[in-house]
This record gives structure tokens, sequence and C-alpha cells, in this order.
């Protein structure tokens, strides 16, 4: 066995080197064809079919990719179906009645493809009914997130018959379809008719909007499907860069097909204490659900709460920083407190609610004690130590070491060259008991060494806790030395501040540049923000009458988005679908804008009307359409043997 072995891998050498010198096999052209239908029981566009299962026979052998995310059974069906696929053949059975006179089709989008390259078989659906005739009437569209124009993906599309709008909240869809990565959809076998049209994150897969957590989008107009016939370009690629010829061919064009649904979700007020944290002893932060209409009660159950906190909510007060001012509280290492907060009950109507809990830090006041008490000690050991080291050590009068004072850090908040537009901020890691303002100087440069002083203002940061803002009369080119003395600030738990010394230069004006916008459409109030190139904004304006302007921006790319504030509250609002009631429209100018220093650029092309999904720019999208996954013309340089 084994010589034979041997003849035969010598006799495969010898063909390969024979075949190597007439040229490298390339193991023959690509298969660039998607798989073909050949037939199916029962047959494509059946009607009065009766029976639940289908078999789908194709030309060579397929697998099926993504099935649960791409294949898609309408009417919506209950009990999801078994869809199965060996060989050359896919098996479905339904397990839901099937309903009498009803068209229904299996969209498989591109989730066909055949088992070696991978070739996609491009929208294909199986249709056929269980009546007298097929309804073959589409509608087309994309969906977007409402905030942010962003396509989404694999949200679910349905339709019901006009003239019942608590459909949505009651009754299956009647028909289904589910977005691309594009976010477009096609719900197919319509009957001709009036419907409303709706997006659905069914988060619980019942094909109706019954939980307020799922994300949803309605259409305001009433949406009837007609075909008409229509030609389009059909282009022959000769090989993978040049055309070799366009044709025009005739189809079926159903529409509508440019339908764009802005899904959102609702206002959902649950609010619950999710959790409390105490890290160190003299604080600690409770944590909520939702935003607090007002803050919570605090009421100590083995200390007294009255006065005992500096507080510090975030801008929904939905989490809350407590100082506790006391030191005879904050030292004990259980707080037990009751917590009052509102609640909505089942009417609808705010009601208290109130948690009783118990807050430890993660160590003892013995253990922290212990650390400071060690900690003491070895400062005390190296202060001895560096004292004997020194010439003039008396050991008969040897030095006392005094503890050093709690330090109280200045945190600056500036950058060396400052931008015109920002306010010089400092901030403090501990709520602040005194402020010496006479303790502080603003200088402005004479020359390199000589400082003169100017006024100046000293206030806190009204949206930031900490932070204190320091106005003066800052000038573009100029250079400034803010000092601060030693013990200016003094903080609630005992910290004393060090002298403190910046200095900095406000950039020129030569640094920036100038966008004035003239927005047609947008009118007063609107909310118009600066993106980076990451999408976040830089910056935001209002317009008055159509019209904004950016000052003293930093040179770079920059997208824009803008917002119609329809009730002036300075904020997106989402929509509302009982009251019938629209998120606030966004809006993205199309292109980036290259903005240098120097230039006062004056944008006037900005057109809103532009429909919605065709707004955002690609670079700043990030749900991506998939990649193309079509094989075409790989074999077109190749030369076969």
């Amino acid at each position: 066995m084994k010589y034979k072995s041997v003849i035969l891998y010598a006799a495969a050498a010898l063909l390969m080197a024979g075949c190597a010198s007439m040229g490298s096999p390339d193991g023959g052209p690509y298969d660039e064809e998607a798989p073909i239908f050949v037939s199916s029981t029962p047959v494509a566009y059946a009607t009065n079919v009766t029976g639940k299962k289908i078999v789908l026979e194709f030309d060579e052998n397929i697998k099926l990719e993504n099935p649960f995310e791409k294949v898609v059974v309408s009417p919506p069906q209950i009990e999801m179906p078994e869809i199965k696929y060996s060989g050359k053949r896919i098996t479905i059975e339904l397990f839901d009645s099937l309903k009498p006179n009803t068209t229904y089709s299996v969209d498989f989008n591109d989730a066909i493809v055949d088992n070696n390259e991978g070739n996609p078989l491009e929208n294909f659906a199986f249709v056929f009914s269980t009546g007298g005739s097929v309804d073959t009437l589409a509608v087309s569209g994309t969906v977007l997130n409402a905030q942010d124009l962003e396509p989404i993906k694999g949200i679910m599309v349905g339709v019901h018959k006009a003239g019942n709008d608590s459909a949505f909240y009651n009754v299956p869809f009647e028909r289904v379809s589910r977005t691309d990565s594009r976010g477009r959809f096609t719900i197919k076998g319509l009957a001709p008719g009036r419907y409303r049209v709706y997006a659905l994150k069914d988060a619980n897969q019942n094909y109706r909007f019954d939980q307020k957590s799922e994300k949803i989008a309605f259409l305001d107009a009433v949406v009837e499907p007609f075909a008409t016939p229509a030609v389009r370009p059909d282009t022959i690629w000769r090989d993978s860069v040049t055309i070799d010829t366009i044709k025009m061919v005739a189809y079926t064009r159903f529409q509508p097909d440019d339908l764009v649904l802005r899904a959102f979700d609702e206002e959902f007020y649950s609010q619950y204490l999710m959790k409390s944290q105490r890290k160190e002893h003299n604080s600690f932060t409770l944590f909520f659900a939702d935003s607090n209409v007002e803050l919570p009660v605090i009421e100590g159950l083995n200390f007294d709460a009255a006065d005992a906190f500096v507080v510090e909510p975030s801008e929904k007060k939905d989490t809350i920083l407590y100082w506790i001012k006391d030191t005879i509280v904050y030292y004990k290492d259980t707080l037990e407190l009751s917590v009052t907060y509102k609640v909505l009950d089942s009417l609808g109507i705010m009601v208290p609610r109130t948690d009783t809990i118990t807050l430890s830090p993660r160590r003892t006041r013995a253990k922290v004690l212990a650390d400071e008490q060690r900690a003491l000690a070895d400062a005390e050991k190296a202060f001895m130590r560096n004292a004997k080291r020194r010439s003039d050590y008396d050991e008969n009068n040897p030095p006392v070491y005094v503890p050093p004072t709690k330090e109280l850090r200045i945190k600056s908040q500036n950058s060396q060259s400052m931008d015109v537009n920002v306010p010089y901020r400092i901030r403090f890691d501990e709520p602040l008991l005194s402020i010496d303002t006479a303790m502080i100087h603003v200088e402005k440069a004479i020359n390199d060494s000589t400082y003169t002083s100017i006024p100046f203002r000293f206030r806190s940061n009204g949206k930031v806790y900490r932070e204190y803002i320091v106005y003066a009369e800052w000038r573009p080119e100029e250079k400034y030395r803010v000092t601060v003395d030693s013990a200016a600030f003094k903080g609630l738990y005992g910290g004393v501040s060090k002298s403190y010394q910046e200095i900095v230069t406000f950039r020129s004006l030569d640094s920036y540049a100038v966008l004035r916008l003239d927005i047609p459409g947008a009118g007063s109030n609107a909310i118009v923000e600066l993106l980076k190139a990451d999408g976040s904004p830089v910056a935001s304006e209002k317009t008055v009458n159509n019209r904004c302007t950016f000052y003293f921006v930093n040179p770079g790319k920059y997208y824009l988005r803008m917002l119609k504030d329809t009730n002036g509250n300075g904020v997106w609002d989402t929509g509302d679908y009982g009251k019938g009631r629209q998120p606030e429209v966004v809006y993205y100018y199309p292109h980036a804008l290259e903005l240098r220093a120097l230039f006062e650029y004056d944008q006037d092309d900005w057109n809103i009307n532009t429909p919605l999904d065709k707004q955002k720019p690609i670079e700043i999208t990030k749900q991506k359409p998939d990649k193309e996954r079509k094989k075409r013309n790989r074999n077109a340089n190749r030369k076969f043997k």
C-alpha cells in the first residue's frame, strides 16, 4: 500500500509540474451567478391555497443567511413559522391558521445565497393567495431616528386599514416589512385601499404598540398605493470600470415609494430609586430612573437631617449628590434615612412614594482614622529624619512636627491659549465654606515683566457645581495673570487653598472664522448646531428671521444640524401617538463645511425641504449601509486555459 501511495503522489506531482510549465491554473472562472428559483409547491402566485407547507427549489445548493433578521412573512405570524434549508431546497411551514381571501408573501430580501460563493438572490419573495386573486400593490420608504436622522435597521414597518386609529394599540399589523441597513422598507401584497403606515420596535413580538418603551413612528397622512408603468436604465459593464451599454428597461413602479417615517420613544415616566451610593463618609448619591419635578424629601432615621446637606442635583434631578455638613453625622458608619419622591399612579396622578435606605461607606470610620494616623506618623518620621541631617540640628532641642493644614486644591479649567469666547474657570473638589475675593488678583501684562491690576467679578457657575468664573475685560492677543493668595478659599471640610497663579493669553481674532447662515424656512427660535466630524455639537445659535451667525469658530471641518424648536423650550421634544403629535423636526445641511481662519463665510444654500432621508451626510451617519456583497465582473480581466 505504501508503494502504491508513493506512485500516486509522484504522478500527481508530475502532472502539477507539467501544468506549471504551461502556466499556473487559476481554478477556472468565478461563480458570479445568484441561485435561480426553479419551482415550488404550491406554484408562485397560486390562488385558493389551503396548505400551510411551502417547498421552494433552486438550481444549485443554497443556504440562508440571517433568516430571523431578513425573512419576513406577511401577514405577520403570531406563532413563528419554521424555515429550513437543505441542498437545493427551502421548506417553510406556517403554524397560524390561514386567513381567507388573503395574499401571503414570504420576503427573503437577500437572505438566499449560493452555498459556495455566497452570491445573493436579491429581493426574492414567494407569494400566494388563499382567495381567487393575488394582491400586488406595494409601498416603500425609509425609517429614520427622529432626533438625529439616523437610518434604523431592522425595525418593523406595518399597515392598518385607515379608519381605526386604535388598531395600532389593539390589533396585529395586516402586512409587515423590516428595514434594511439603509433604513429602507417595502410592504408588499397590498390590496387597493387606504392605509395608515407605522413603524414599531416590537419588544414582545405581538405586532402592536402595547408597551410604552417600544420605539414607534407614524405617518400623519393616509396612504393609497397604486402602480404605474415606468422605465429605468440598466447598465451593462464591459469590465469593472467600463460601461458597455445602458438600455432602458420597462417595469411596474409601485407608489408611494418615498415615505419617510421618523421614529421616536414616547415620554415614559417610570420613576423609582435605582440605587444609592456612599463612597466616602462625607457624601452620598441617589440615582433615580427618571427626572424629578422637585427634590426628594430626606428624613434621617438615626440622625437629624434638617439643614444637614449641601445638595447638588443634576439638570433633571435624576442624580443627586448630598454633601453632609455635620461631622457628627458623617462620622457615622451607617446612615438610615427615608427618601420621599413623586411617582405616577395608575391614573396618571403624581403621588408620593417613600423608600427607606441604609448607607455605609467602603471603609469604616475606625479604618479611616487608622489610615490617617499611620500617614501622620510616617510624615512625622520623615520630618525627623530630614531634620537630623541638617547641620543645625540640636538633639537637646529637636524641632516639633506640625501637621500641615488640609489642602483645598484649586483645579484650573483653562488652557494657556484661551479662546476669546470661553470664560476663565476654576473648580474645587468639595463645596466652599468661604471666599475672600480681596485675595484674588487679576492683572493685565504691560510688557513681559510688568502687570497692572484690572477690575473683575468672581461668580459661581450656575450650571456646574463647585466651579467658579472670573469675569473681566479679556482682550484678544493680550496676556493676563490670575493670582490667588493663600487661604483665599476654605472648604466645607476644613481644607484651605494654597497660593495659586496662572498666566493665560487670549487668542487673536485672526485665529477664527465667522459663519453666517441664511436658512429659508427656519423662522425664528430654531436652534442651529455646529457639529464636529464625529457629529458632536461644539456651538449652537438661535435663528432670527431665518438667520444666525457663529463667531469665533476654530478652523476645521464642520457639519450643521437644525432643530425646529416648536414650543420654544430650547430642547428637542419627542412625539406622542395618542395625542397625534409628531416629534420636533431635525434637519441636516447635506455637506461638510471647511472653515479657515480669517475668513467670513456666508452660506445661503441650505434647502431644508430636501427629503429628510437625503439630508444627513454619510460621513457622520453612524448606521452605514451594509457592504455590497454581489460579485460583479471578477472574471473580466482573467484568462482561462
